[in-house]
């Protein structure tokens, strides 16, 4: 139905996004700090500083959506590197937005 397959990427934008943006604010985001081309057809994700509400955009081919997801309670584990692109597969985002919180454990020793 929306036509996101495997063959879809998923960037993000790390660090915080004002939640209060929407297409113009996001595409803008899209186009001058994760470097594609915003009608491309790969998901791009936000989230707010609170980490509790993230943002994808997606253009299907004839228009955007934006969909919104905000945690009921805790937050997403979303990497906090301002301003900085990162790559996930769908399955990886599946993961984030389900709130699954991934422990990094320093090696043993």
């Amino acid at each position: 139905m929306f036509g996101i397959t495997g063959h879809t990427r998923v960037y993000i934008r790390t660090g915080a996004t004002d939640g209060r943006l929407g297409f113009e604010g996001l595409k803008a985001l899209t186009v001058n700090v994760i470097r594609e081309d915003p009608m491309c057809g790969h998901l791009m994700v936000f989230c707010n500083a609170a980490r509790n509400r993230i943002k994808l955009l997606w253009w299907d081919g004839a228009g955007f959506y934006v969909a919104t997801k905000r945690m009921r309670r805790g937050g997403f584990d979303f990497p906090k590197d301002p301003g900085a692109v990162a790559k996930m597969s769908l399955q990886q985002l599946e993961i984030l937005l389900k709130g699954v919180e991934l422990i990094r454990r320093p090696p043993n020793r």
